[in-house]
């Protein structure tokens, strides 16, 4: 009886792997360019308020209740 449970648990272990246990966040930082200006700068993905560039003040990101509408040209998606 022993044996057969850990077979079982064995098994068990081989099919979840580290990834699949602990949760990833689905939320990313962006690095976006203003169009206006050019400036660039990093911003939320999940932002919950306005996010406007730091130089002319034009709105990069507005939030919709879970992820934000980027309205400008995305350059990267930082890790």
């Amino acid at each position: 009886m022993g044996a057969v449970a850990e077979r079982e648990e064995e098994r068990l272990l081989r099919r979840f792997t580290e990834s699949d246990l602990v949760p990833q966040p689905r939320s990313r930082f962006l690095r976006v360019e203003c169009v206006d200006c050019g400036n660039e700068q990093v911003i939320f993905g999940n932002a919950s308020t306005v996010v406007r560039c730091h130089v002319c003040g034009r709105v990069l990101a507005k939030p919709t209740g879970g992820k934000a509408r980027v309205l400008t040209k995305i350059k990267e998606v930082l890790e």
